[in-house]
This record gives structure tokens, sequence and C-alpha cells, in this order.
């Protein structure tokens, strides 16, 4: 008989008849629970150049981001990438950086901790970031180190892309490659037109649009950019965002422009570009405008810097004269609201099983 069937039965020494209870000797076992896993990009350490180039360099060398053979890609990556570019966005970073950290992994952590709680003690609620920490990995390992034997990967892009969502949970599924004994997982799908989704953004839009000084006379919805090529490859990106505008800009009543900002390299990327955009709305007289960015879950360099300050001077530059960014849903109320819909949806058969 094979050792692995030869299993002599259980004596009243070793446990109980009937009962569930293992032996005296036997690891402590934790209650069983579910897990939630918060995922975002990435953020660096802190706003100096060496972490940047560090955080910059497990980016840019992710194949679902830069989609080049390695062998052409990481000898520019290494050569003129990596020399030049941490030390400009190191100041970028220093410029928007917090008290608590970057804003990014600051708001996604309390996004965390917001939903703590939400579906009672047996869900626990984590974070992580695909680049940087708190790794992926790591967190997963948390997770079910707690108890949690099936786990919710959430990453927050509400527009499906595969160089934001697909590799948020490549990174899980290699983490799980390495588990003994792997939890249980689903994994968040694009929310781009879910109600839940356009009714927050329609709310804090609206709440923004009120709290201005002026009247803009145009509203721009800046989407982060992707190369053109992923569009022709099959990504559904670019329709996503486009459906999320008009879903949008029917809950609103009003007409968006839509953009694609963070273009990088001599690719053509998806169009129109959000800073030519706003060069357009001033010399065409619009010169108040108020701008978002609703492929974000959570404020970041993109938004902070990159909208809000540089994309305010070029449009002043132009002929404009009153600009407004409009924050991410963040960890606001009507967020945090909209992210507990979600989840809960998904989480749906797992709450309560046996």
């Amino acid at each position: 008989m094979s050792p692995l069937l030869d299993i002599p039965s259980a004596s009243p020494s070793r446990a109980r008849e009937g009962s569930n209870a293992p032996p005296p000797d036997h690891p402590v076992i934790p209650p069983r629970k579910l897990g939630v896993l918060l995922i975002n990009l990435g953020t660096p350490d802190g706003p100096d150049t060496r972490s940047v180039r560090r955080y910059l360099a497990e980016f840019l060398s992710d194949r679902r981001v830069v989609e080049l053979p390695a062998i052409a890609w990481q000898p520019i990556l290494r050569g003129v990438i990596l020399r030049t570019r941490p030390r400009k966005s190191a100041h970028a970073y220093k410029q928007v950086w917090r008290d608590d950290g970057s804003p990014l992994a600051a708001i996604t952590r309390a996004q965390s901790v917001a939903l703590q709680g939400a579906w009672g003690s047996e869900v626990v609620v984590d974070w992580a970031m695909r680049y940087g920490r708190p790794a992926i990995a790591e967190r997963l390992h948390a997770l079910k180190d707690q108890g949690c034997e099936r786990i919710l990967l959430a990453p927050l892009y509400p527009q499906y892309c595969a160089a934001t969502t697909a590799t948020a949970n490549d990174k899980a599924f290699a983490a799980l490659a390495g588990m003994r004994w792997q939890p249980a997982i689903r994994t968040l799908p694009p929310y781009h037109d879910d109600p839940a989704y356009i009714d927050a953004l329609k709310t804090t839009i609206e709440g923004g649009l009120a709290a201005l000084p002026f009247q803009p006379d145009a509203i721009v919805a800046s989407f982060h950019g992707m190369p053109k090529r992923t569009l022709q490859l099959g990504d559904p990106y670019h329709c996503h965002c486009q459906k999320t505008a008009r879903l949008l800009s029917e809950a609103l009543g009003r007409e968006l422009v839509v953009a694609f900002q963070s273009r990088f390299g001599p690719a053509k990327w998806l169009g129109p570009a959000t800073d030519e955009e706003l060069v357009r709305l001033a010399r065409e007289g619009k010169k108040r405008v108020a701008i978002f960015a609703p492929g974000f879950s959570a404020d970041c360099l993109e938004t902070l810097e990159e909208l809000s300050i540089r994309g305010r001077e070029s449009f002043v530059a132009a002929g404009g004269t009153d600009f407004a960014y409009l924050p991410c849903l963040n960890d606001s109320a009507p967020g945090v609201a909209m992210l507990k819909t979600i989840l809960t949806r998904e989480l749906a058969g797992w709450r309560n099983a046996p």
C-alpha cells in the first residue's frame, strides 16, 4: 500500500470521535476569514533621486508597461532614462509629497482603513502597490497568515488596461505560485460603466463645481494615456474611457472634453493630448476651465503635479484666466461608498460560507 494511503485511524488519545478539534501539538489555526487586497500602481519610498530611480527601474522594466524586447529596451532604460529622468521626477514628487508619504500611498491606505470593518470582522481589508511598497506578495502572505483562505484582489483601475489591471494580477499570481497553501482568489473586474462609479463621480464633480468661484466654460476629463498600439492590439482601455466619459456626461447633463495625459517616448499615443487640449481651449476663448481625472482612484503625481500644477501653467500661458483641478474620489464618502458597493458584489457567495 502507498505510504500516502496507509493512514491509521484516529485513536481516542489523538482526537475525540466526532470532534473537529486538532491534536494538542497542532500549529495554531487562525479563524477562517476573507481578505480584500486593494491594489494601486505604486510610488517611490521618498521624493529623492535614488528612491525614484529604484521605483522607475521596476516600473519601466515591466513588460506589460513597455512592450519592447528587453534586449532593445534595457540598454535605453539603463543607459539614458535612469540617468536623467529620476532627478526630474524627484523634483515633481517633492511638490506633492505629504507629511504621511506619497499621496497615492497615503490615500490608498486611507481607503483601506475606511473599508475596514465594512463587512464585519470576517473580512480583512489590506492594501498594496504593484511597484514599490507595500508589495503585493508581502500583503498576500500577511492576509493568509491572518486566516484569509479566500482573497479578492481589487486593482483600483476603473478602466481595464493590460499595463495596469493585468500587471497587478500578474504580480499576485506570481506570488501565489510560490505558496504551498494557496488561498482561493477572485479579481475585481473593471467598473468603468458601473452605476455606482458613475454616480460617485457625478456627486463629487457637482460638489466641486458648486464650490468654485467661477462657472467653467469647459470641463475636461483627463485619462491616463497609453500607446496607440495598445488599442490596435485589442486592449479595451480606450473604449472603457470613452464609455465612462459618455455616461458621466449624460449624468451631469453637459459636454465633457475627453483627453489623455502622460505621454512618454516617441511612440504615437492615444489622443487628444491633455496639455494640447488645455492650450486649444484657452486660445479658442474658453478662459475658465475645470479638469478632473476619472481614471485615477486616488490622487497622485499625475493628477496633483501634472494636471493641477503644470496643466494650470499651460492653460494660463495660453490665455486662460481661471483653472480648477477637481480631486479624485480618494477616500471621500462617495468614493468609499462606491468601493463598498462594488466589492460587496464581488464578495457575494463567500461571506458566511461554511
